[in-house]
């Protein structure tokens, strides 16, 4: 274990299904290696149903709802992808006000695979380069970002990454983008 992250609370926000289970599990893991404080949100205080691709995965047990946290307690966010889980996420008034508030503090997010559909309905991609899972990249576009095609990318603060075969470089940004803070450029 290593003492990056020490001192620092992310949170990750998931729906209650449909979460891509690699991309809630490696980073898990990886910002808990480096040292942080890791919260599991998702709008319900249930289970959570991961899943591999489309087959059910295992289940998860969250921190806490996300209409009960306080995103000023979080020094860090992360977003996993899966297509159901942004999809649900986007529609969910206090998980797109959770998210927006991490931009207007100026602080790191990390967001792989579909996970960017929850950034635009926070509004907060306007201007931004991302990457992503390939068939967002016209609804990001849209949105008013510059979409790139990148293992992962790095945007003031914002880490994004296209799909499972990239977690480790993103598990490495995040960590790194983590350790350095707030981004004076990370903006709502």
């Amino acid at each position: 274990m290593s003492d990056q992250l020490q001192g620092k609370k992310i949170a990750i926000l998931v729906a209650n299904e449909g979460v891509e289970q690699i991309e809630l599990t490696s980073p898990l893991a990886a910002l808990r290696e480096a040292g942080a404080e890791v919260d599991l949100l998702a709008p319900e205080a249930g289970e959570i149903q991961a899943f591999n691709h489309l087959d059910k995965g295992e289940t998860f047990t969250p921190d806490g709802a996300v209409r009960d946290a306080e995103p000023g307690g979080y020094d860090g966010l992360v977003l996993p992808g899966g297509v159901a889980n942004p999809d649900q996420l986007r529609t969910d008034t206090d998980a797109v006000q959770f998210v927006r508030a991490f931009f207007e503090a100026g602080k790191p997010v990390g967001a792989i695979c579909h996970a960017p559909w929850t950034l635009i309905n926070a509004d907060v991609v306007d201007g931004r380069t991302l990457t992503s899972w390939p068939s967002l990249q016209t609804d990001l576009r849209n949105a008013g970002a510059e979409w790139v095609d990148e293992q992962v990318h790095v945007d003031q603060g914002l880490v994004t990454s296209r799909k499972p075969d990239d977690i480790d470089a993103f598990n490495a940004k995040i960590v790194e983008e983590f350790a350095e803070g707030k981004h004076e450029g990370q903006h709502a």
